[in-house]
Formats: C-alpha cells, sequence, structure tokens
C-alpha cells in the first residue's frame, strides 16, 4: 500500500491501531475530463476511496470507507461556516480578512475562490455513491443481525447533508446518486437538482432509516466518533422545513428530541444561560453557558450533536483555521480576520435583559454598561475582548494586543455543526409556520413541559388538539425554570432567557396581540411576528456558527420577499451606512440569483 493511501487515513486509525494496511483499499485517480462534470475531478486526485472488488463484505474494508468519507467532509468543514456566516449580517471583515474571505463577504467569489470548490462536495458525494453501491447489505451476523445497516444509513445521511450544502451554495446542481469512477461515465449529461427537488428526493431515500443507530468506533484520534455522524430525523426535519412541510419538520425534531438516547430521552433546553449574577456584576461562566462550546461527548448534558473532526496541527492537511479566523493568535500575528457586526452588536443591545430582585419584581438594568453588556449576555459571554481596556498581555507576557478578541465558540480543533440548542429553535420555526405561533413563542419565552401544551397552547388551537398531543415532555422529566428560587431543581427554560434574563418575568418579552385584528388575518399576523422573534433569537444564539445567511435565505423564499435578505445583509454595518456596504457589495442582493455561487459555467445559478 501506498504511503499516500496511509496518510489519508492516518487521522482516523483507531488508538492502537497503528498505521497498518486496510484490506484491499486503494484509491483511483480520475482523469482529466472536459465535458459534464468532468472538472469537478482532477487527475491523479484522492477523490475516490474504494475497495480492489466488487463488494464492500468486510469489517476493514467498510469501516475505513465510512472513516475515508469522513475524511473527505473534513475539507467542507470551515467552508461550511464560513460560506454561511460571512455572506450574513452578524460579522464583518478587517484589514487582516484575505481577499477570498472578503469577497465571500460581498458576493464576488470568482472560480479561483479557495472557498469554491464544488469538487469537494462531489468527492464526498461520489464516495458515499460507492460505498452504498457495494457495499453488502445483506450481509448478517451470528445473531441474525444486519452487519453494516449502521454505515450504510449513516452514509445515506453523509450524502443527504452534502448535497443540501452544495444546493444551499450552488442552486442548481448536477445530481448523480451512482459513482463516477471512468471518463465515460463522468461525461454523461446528468440532470440538475435544486434544493427542493434533492430535498424530495433525500427524504424518501433516508426515511426508512430513521430507527438504525450511529456505528461506533470508539474514540479517534481524541475526538469521540459518534459526534461524526448526521442524526437522520434532523435531516429529515431540515429537508421538510426547506420544503414547506412545517407540521411533519416539526415532529421530525421533535422524534429526534424524544429518541436522541433511547426511546423516551430527556432533551431539555438546560440552564447554560449567560446571567448576571447580581444587579452590579456579570458572572457569564458560572451559568456553564461557554462551556457548552468546549463539550464534545454524547450525552443528556451535552448540547452538541455533530461535529466535523480537525486535524491537531496544520501539517496533517484538514486543520481547521477557525480559530485563527474568529480570534487573535500568535498564529495570525494577533489580527482576526471576522468580527461581529454593527447590526449583531446593535440586536444584542436591543434586547431588554430582566433580572429578578430579591421579592422577584422584574428590575432592567440600566442602557449605556459598555462592553457589549447591554440588552442581551450571550455577545457579552462568547466574545473576549480588551475594545474597553489598554490591550492585553499574551505570549507569556512578551507581546501587548491592543485589538485582542476571542470568540470561544472556536477553542476545539473541530468544527460543530448541530446543537441541541438548534433543534428546539427550529421546532418552533416548524409550529410557528405550521399555525401555532404561540407553541413556538413558548419554546422561546419559557420552554415547554406537558402543562405548558395543555394549558396555554391547546386551548389557542383546540381544533387540533389530537395533533399537538403527539408532542410530549413530561413535566416530572421537563422542569421549568421560573426564578432563581426553582432554579436549581429545574432543568430547562426558554431559549430567550439563555441571555436575556428571566423572560417569563419580563414585560417587554410578551407574545405579540393585535386587538384590531382576528381569525386567520390575526394567525397570519401572528406568524410573522413569531418568525421574527425566531430570526432575532438565531442571531443571538448561533451568531458565528455558518447558520444564518442560511436562515435569512429560507425566511426570504417563504415570504416571497427577497428584501428581507437584502435589507438585513446591507444593513450589517448599521442602519446608517447600508449605502456603504451595498457599494462595497455591489451586487444587488433583492435579486435571488446573486445569492448563489457559480462555479466555471458548469455549477450554480
Amino acid at each position: 500500500m501506498s504511503n499516500k493511501v496511509n496518510k489519508a487515513y492516518h487521522f482516523f486509525l483507531p488508538i492502537g491501531e497503528g498505521r497498518r494496511g486496510i484490506g484491499g483499499v486503494l484509491l483511483a485517480g480520475l482523469l482529466c475530463l472536459t465535458t459534464s462534470c468532468s472538472d469537478f475531478f482532477e487527475q491523479e486526485s484522492d477523490h475516490v476511496i474504494y475497495a480492489d472488488k466488487a463488494r464492500l463484505d468486510n469489517a476493514a474494508d467498510t469501516i475505513y470507507s465510512v472513516l475515508g468519507i469522513v475524511n473527505k467532509m473534513q475539507a467542507l468543514a470551515d467552508r461550511t461556516i464560513l460560506l454561511g456566516e460571512m455572506r450574513g449580517d452578524l460579522v464583518d471583515v478587517t484589514s487582516a480578512t484575505s481577499s477570498d474571505l472578503r469577497d465571500v463577504a460581498t458576493f464576488n467569489v470568482g472560480d479561483d475562490n479557495v472557498y469554491n470548490s464544488p469538487r469537494d462536495y462531489y468527492a464526498v458525494i461520489n464516495n458515499c455513491n460507492f460505498f452504498l453501491t457495494h457495499v453488502d447489505t445483506e450481509l448478517k451476523n451470528n445473531n441474525n443481525e444486519y452487519i453494516f445497516s449502521k454505515e450504510y444509513a449513516a452514509v445515506k445521511a453523509y450524502r443527504a447533508w452534502t448535497y443540501m450544502q452544495l444546493a444551499l451554495n450552488y442552486g442548481s446542481v448536477p445530481f448523480v446518486t451512482e459513482p463516477i469512477l471512468t471518463k465515460d461515465d463522468a461525461e454523461r449529461d446528468y440532470e440538475r437538482k435544486d434544493i427542493r427537488q434533492i430535498c424530495e428526493y433525500m427524504i424518501a431515500d433516508i426515511a426508512p432509516y430513521t430507527d438504525v443507530k450511529i456505528p461506533e468506533y470508539g474514540i479517534i484520534r481524541s475526538a469521540d466518533s459518534r459526534m461524526f455522524y448526521f442524526p437522520i430525523n434532523l435531516l429529515l426535519g431540515d429537508m421538510n422545513l426547506w420544503l414547506g412541510n412545517y407540521r411533519e419538520a416539526a415532529l421530525c425534531y421533535y422524534r429526534y428530541l424524544s429518541t436522541r438516547e433511547g426511546t423516551n430521552s430527556v432533551s431539555p433546553v438546560n440552564l447554560n444561560r449567560a446571567y448576571w449574577y447580581s444587579s452590579s456584576w456579570l458572572v457569564p461562566t458560572s451559568s456553564g453557558y461557554t462551556l457548552m462550546f468546549y463539550q464534545e461527548s454524547p450525552g443528556q448534558s451535552s448540547d452538541l450533536i455533530t461535529m466535523l473532526p480537525g486535524d491537531s496541527i496544520p501539517a496533517e492537511g484538514n486543520y481547521s483555521q477557525l480559530r485563527n479566523l474568529f480570534s487573535t493568535t500568535e498564529d495570525n500575528s494577533y489580527k482576526a480576520s471576522i468580527v461581529p457586526s454593527q447590526s449583531l452588536k446593535d440586536l444584542s443591545a436591543a434586547q431588554t435583559y430582566c433580572y429578578l430582585s430579591t421579592d422577584l419584581r422584574p428590575v432592567y438594568p440600566s442602557a449605556g454598561l459598555g462592553g457589549y453588556k447591554d440588552g442581551d449576555l450571550r455577545l457579552y459571554s462568547t466574545v473576549q475582548t480588551n475594545m474597553y481596556g489598554n490591550g492585553v498581555i499574551v505570549s507569556g507576557g512578551t507581546q501587548q494586543v491592543d485589538d485582542y478578541q476571542e470568540i470561544l465558540k472556536y477553542v476545539t480543533r473541530n468544527v460543530h455543526l448541530y446543537r441541541r440548542t438548534m433543534v428546539y429553535l427550529r421546532m418552533a420555526e416548524a409550529l410557528n409556520r405550521a399555525g401555532f405561533p404561540v407553541f413556538a413563542f413558548k419554546i422561546l419565552q419559557s420552554g415547554v413541559n406537558n402543562q405548558v401544551i395543555e394549558d396555554e397552547v391547546i386551548p389557542c388551537y383546540p381544533q387540533d388538539e389530537a395533533w399537538l398531543r403527539q408532542f410530549s415532555f413530561p413535566n416530572t422529566s421537563y422542569v421549568l425554570a421560573k426564578n432563581e428560587n426553582n432554579a436549581s431543581e429545574a432543568n430547562t427554560i426558554g431559549l430567550h432567557s439563555m441571555g436575556s434574563g428571566w423572560t417569563t418575568s419580563n414585560e417587554y418579552y410578551k407574545m405579540p396581540e393585535n386587538p384590531d385584528l382576528g381569525g386567520q388575518e390575526l394567525l397570519n399576523w401572528q406568524m410573522e411576528k413569531v418568525e421574527d422573534l425566531i430570526m432575532d433569537e438565531e442571531a443571538l444564539e448561533f451568531a458565528f456558527e455558518g447558520h444564518r445567511f442560511y436562515d435569512l435565505m429560507r425566511v426570504a423564499l417563504r415570504r416571497g420577499n427577497p428584501s428581507y435578505l437584502a435589507d438585513r445583509i446591507y444593513a450589517r454595518r448599521g442602519a446608517g451606512r447600508t449605502d456603504e456596504v451595498k457599494a462595497m457589495i455591489k451586487k444587488d442582493l433583492n435579486n435571488p440569483s446573486n445569492w448563489y455561487l457559480n462555479w466555471n459555467g458548469q455549477i450554480g445559478w
């Protein structure tokens, strides 16, 4: 076996395995072709990893093929975050930002931009296609159990997620479900599918595997391999959300939460919040809010669901540069490339924090505190900076950094993609558009259990009582935190309370009402207002995590209003500087065709 093959798998060798040969695994270089999908592949590339026989029918071939796919997915990790965040309204560039990254932020991505490489997506897809075509799904063990069912389901999920990312970024894309292994394969004229068509196909493709457990390969190079997978119910939720199948999307998210750790799982939001410890000083880390971004093992207390593993040193090839982009480090000469936008700062400061006095009366801290302490506290807790100080001494006391920044969401070498909090927020989005804005608002305001559903949700929608009772959050398992007096016994809160204090007592955070409207007109008005609250919550909770552009896109398409996306992005430097941002971007974002990347005239809108 060549050193090339060993190097490709080096990250993934389980502890104790050493760098031994992998049974029958080869790398096949594809010819450099000139038509159809051919330019997605490079001559002598490492894009296809497969066994040199008709079937993958032993553990060595199958396990290492799955981990080889994860190896290919590592190339998408940073890009997934950056394409979703830089094109949104929550971050901005600096003088240190590379031209490639700056071009992403200004929607000016050329064919040679390092972040514009559809062949990396097709490398994953092609390996998935080969695996799904050649794995022996009929092979059973002595207990009459299918041996490779877990791997088969996991690879189906990898392919579905990768195609979603490809379509979200490029619009209409060539759709291939068979492995491309020859010149003739690559020169075929493949049909194209957009995000709707891909979601429709992939829902049917992965839905039969929702009950299949994930593979468990143990600890691989200090990373828990159970975090490498995409739960199928989550993908089904996302795809139904994009399709506008809102009831089914909400149920898919609920099914994930209720089966995460097996039947009847308990998956509360948890009290990981950033809050004023007293009326005069802040201790955000006492709540464990920022510790969520360090925890990378599964379990009821873990917020993390899925991550893509990164290498430990740059020389290994799949080292994540996100820490060096979002934070000042020695590797970037203490110059961050990405900073919070003025839009995010304004949104955070605009929230009304609710602190409770000793007799449980709501108290609202004064504005003008500075240092991200106004309003919601998640920005303060997440972004460590000396912008209001006199510089920070780093590197053993030898370097003073006057524009120090550390974004605590990027503190490990791995790239986090799915969090439980996001599942709740997307479930709220789906429930709202399914016609249940009160249910969605309760997820934001108080959190939910069966008592909330019984007392506050079902009375608003009595005709849908049977459907609503499918959502079961037992009162004894989901104990709502109402104030400091019961916080020690509680295990779940409303999402807005993660940074804005005791939201249930906040007089300024209420279910939107309009006495001038009634019936369907009122419902439609409430759905839009609650959706605005959900999108604000998405920004406050998931800033810097790579979801923002796609969330804005989804709502803009849903409303048939491209300006929903355009106006927010143009205002990323503040409401008074939109003309400046428009001049920088140049493209008209009110035209949806300008939202997508294109490459070499062969892929994209």
